[in-house]
């Protein structure tokens, strides 16, 4: 690792929020490892750009390894749950396991959000690092300060949008510290959403295009800016700055098959090997990671989480196992190198599935792009062996069943786990490392072109613009070579909703999209698609985040259960998550309020109209 990139990382670990939600006041004792501090570290543009190196890397974590946060901002939504069903812990009875000291437990067999609350004041940290310090560096011009200043906004805008959408009201520390601070105060959300536009619009007249992949670029500004725009609902400046950014000329949906592989644009535009190419011009920013970087061991592991648990539970008819997800040598067929070993961990609904597909020549659902069960086939080698006094099973490299031909009984003993269909495009990324394949190393989008049509089309749908915003939700409808929709006054919030699950599957964090989309209706009193309204005044007790999970996910919907014993639940005050208890307990010298729904609420005090600057 470069050597100020790794002076700069441990600079960046003195105390901060993230600091004061641990119990352990060990770290309070000076132990000085050397005599780096942020004065000396960050004294010119190649000690800033590592600072911006550190905000970076901090990003990437949210879609890398084993459950990566990412899937729990998409377990709370309508388009996916946990689909690990052999034990408890797994967020699934979400009236049950998610309180603020369950936040704690933040590891593969349970809910992310104690990740986004700690990595996220993390993220901000860095961020501050580079803020505080912007002046004490020597500038070969103001250009270039203001670019990396630009940067270093967008970086901490990023973190206070999701922070802000995920927890509604917040703490919103604006420099680093170098001393231990322990009276954090909750501000509103619509103040801080205020304080990262102006920090956003700064960035947007500086930061350029002409960078790295994985760097900042205006183009990444100006969207963010326009989801900022909207949580804010100033729709007339959303709709500007998306077209801007659409009519840039720097970006552009790719239509048309590129790259290596040239087999379909849909195919072509998620290959590992195209994402970040520079004949792509759709990815506005960019998470980087490649085989031999030493960022993430054993790579995304996608395949791992968003594949079914195909090699168990599954029978042939005549009731023999059916399926082996090995690579011993005795397998002829070897799946797994083609769909991974999955576990099921994020198994999509029925919405996601099947409902919202209304076309067949979508390209995002069509043969070789989306498997089904039915693609594969019975591949365990000891099929072909008789099995007792009975003879080879003929079922051997015969496509899947889910029930018996002649008597329909079930062939899956667990369909939550192990039967479902995936977006092969997306989750296929071949593996050196793991053996049976579970996702290898890959660039992936985080903001993406086809995603700004979208929120441009939401801006227009808000301002009642619905010609406008059905020809921005065809722009991406048609790319995708599905029929373009012709009644503008069916456009509404469903609509829009439903193309975003089509297009951005484990791309959005689709939890907090809905959360700011329910501010929205609760803050404009607009009619939803379902004949309600919605106010702010009991935003935690009845809103929009809620009623479209609820008529949208079976699974919270009908409370079913897994074969464990564990009862799928949702309620409407998990628009907005838990602060972990931790960080209350440890801001000693100020109260820092909970959310409405769970323990610690009926301490709040009223949170501020303004952010508090501490000299």
């Amino acid at each position: 690792m470069n050597p100020i990139i790794k002076r700069t990382l441990s600079i960046l670990s003195v105390a901060g929020l993230v600091a004061a939600a641990g119990c352990d006041k060990g770290w309070l004792e000076p132990k000085p490892q050397s005599f780096f501090t942020p004065e000396n570290a960050f004294n010119d543009a190649a000690g800033m750009r590592a600072g911006l190196v550190a905000c970076a890397r901090n990003a990437r974590i949210e879609y890398y390894g084993d459950n990566p946060p990412i899937l729990t901002e998409m377990l709370f939504s309508e388009v996916s749950v946990e689909g690990i069903t052999d034990k408890s812990g797994p967020a699934q009875d979400l009236n049950l396991l998610i309180t603020p000291d369950n936040t704690a437990f933040d590891d593969a067999d349970h809910s992310r959000i104690g990740y986004y609350w700690r990595e996220g004041y993390r993220g901000i940290k860095y961020a501050n690092s580079v803020i505080t310090f912007i002046d004490n560096a020597k500038w070969n011009s103001q250009e270039e300060r203001n670019a990396i200043l630009g940067s270093a906004y967008f970086h901490r805008a990023l973190r206070y949008y999701r922070l802000a959408n995920q927890f509604g009201d917040i703490p919103v520390p604006l420099k680093e510290y170098n001393y231990p601070k322990l009276d954090f105060q909750t501000v509103k959300r619509e103040v801080v959403l205020k304080k990262i536009k102006e920090d956003l619009e700064f960035a947007e007249k500086w930061v350029s295009d002409n960078v790295n992949r994985g760097e900042v670029t205006k183009g990444a500004v100006r969207h963010l800016l326009t989801k900022v725009y909207l949580a804010l609902g100033m729709f007339d400046e959303a709709i500007t700055m998306s077209t801007t950014l659409i009519n840039s000329g720097t970006y552009s949906l790719m239509r048309n098959p590129f790259g290596a592989t040239k087999k379909n644009v849909i195919w072509d535009l998620h290959r590992p090997e195209n994402k970040s190419l520079g004949e792509n011009k759709e990815g506005l920013f960019m998470i980087i990671d490649r085989f031999g970087d030493g960022q993430f061991d054993g790579g995304i592991r996608i395949m791992r989480q968003a594949v079914p648990y195909w090699g168990t539970y599954i029978t042939t008819p005549i009731g023999r196992k059916g399926t082996a997800d090995g690579v011993a040598a005795n397998i002829e067929y070897v799946q797994s190198n083609f769909i991974g070993r999955g576990i099921g961990r994020c198994r999509p609904t029925p919405y996601s599935q099947y409902e919202i597909w209304d076309d067949a020549n979508d390209l995002r659902h069509a043969k070789g792009n989306w498997m089904n069960m039915e693609d594969m086939v019975y591949n365990d080698p000891d099929l072909k062996k008789p099995s007792g006094t009975n003879p080879p099973d003929t079922s051997y490299m015969k496509n899947l069943r889910l029930r018996h031909p002649v008597t329909g009984a079930l062939l899956c003993s667990d369909t939550i786990r192990s039967w479902f269909g995936w977006p092969q495009y997306k989750i296929f990324i071949p593996d050196a490392e793991n053996s049976p394949m579970q996702g290898g190393h890959t660039d992936w989008y985080m903001f993406r072109l086809a995603e700004t049509y979208l929120l441009r089309a939401e801006a227009y749908f808000w301002k009642g613009e619905l010609d406008n915003a059905l020809a921005d939700i065809n722009q991406v409808r048609t790319r995708a070579q599905c029929a373009a929709y012709l009644d503008a006054s069916q456009v509404n919030m469903d609509m829009i909703l439903d193309e975003r699950a089509r297009e951005l599957f484990f791309e959005e964090p689709r939890k907090t999209e809905l959360t700011r989309i329910s501010f929205l209706f609760a803050k404009t009193g607009k009619v939803a698609e379902n004949g309600k309204t919605y106010k702010l005044d009991n935003f935690s007790d009845d809103n929009y985040f809620y009623d479209r999970i609820i008529a949208n996910n079976v699974f919270y919907r009908t409370g079913i259960v897994t074969n464990h014993g564990d009862k799928y639940t949702i309620s409407p005050y998990h628009v907005l998550w838990p602060v972990p208890s931790s960080a209350i307990q440890a801001n000693s010298s100020a109260r820092m309020n909970q959310n409405k729904g769970y323990v610690g609420f009926a301490g709040n005090v009223p949170a501020l109209d303004t952010i508090p600057i501490d000299k």
